[in-house]
């Protein structure tokens, strides 16, 4: 793979970080109840608060993609460090889903007043994404794996 298709997919994945972090900062100031609330009022409300330790896993999600670009790049794709890698954004995936699951809950469960057919739908899509990530990870992972074990074994032959 050329340098430039790795540049221009590190490209995007930091416009995306920069676009999630943005949406993170500015969408709480544009909620329905925040319109009468003041910015500590709003940063401080708990499950804004969750929703922003939630997005750890995400970031970490994209901080390995970039990482695993850069394997590529310096011809090291084929390492256990790129099995790793794979191995932790499978994990950050994972631990979106579960994230997204308890946000679920609450707002299905324990929100009074609000609708929660939206919410729920688009956390279920979020979720839907986030295991065809995590799917597709193990299935590289799995396949790295094994090209790493029989580059090692053809390594150790003389």
């Amino acid at each position: 793979m050329k340098s430039g298709s790795t540049v221009f997919l590190k490209f995007v994945i930091c416009l995306i970080a920069i676009g999630a972090f943005l949406g993170m900062i500015w969408f709480p100031q544009t909620e329905g109840r925040a319109a009468s609330l003041s910015l500590i009022s709003i940063y401080t409300d708990p499950f804004i608060i969750y929703i922003y330790i939630a997005s750890i896993p995400f970031f970490i999600g994209l901080n390995q993609a970039f990482k695993l670009l850069s394997f590529i790049d310096t011809g090291k794709s084929f390492s256990q460090g790129a099995v790793n890698t794979l191995r932790n954004m499978k994990f950050a995936s994972l631990s979106m889903i579960g994230f997204i699951g308890l946000a679920l809950l609450y707002i299905r469960f324990f929100a009074k007043g609000d609708d929660p057919a939206g919410p729920t739908a688009i956390g279920i899509l979020a979720a839907f994404a986030a295991a065809v990530i995590a799917t597709a990870a193990a299935v590289f992972q799995k396949l790295l794996q094994n090209a790493v074990d029989i580059k090692s074994e053809n390594d150790l032959t003389v």
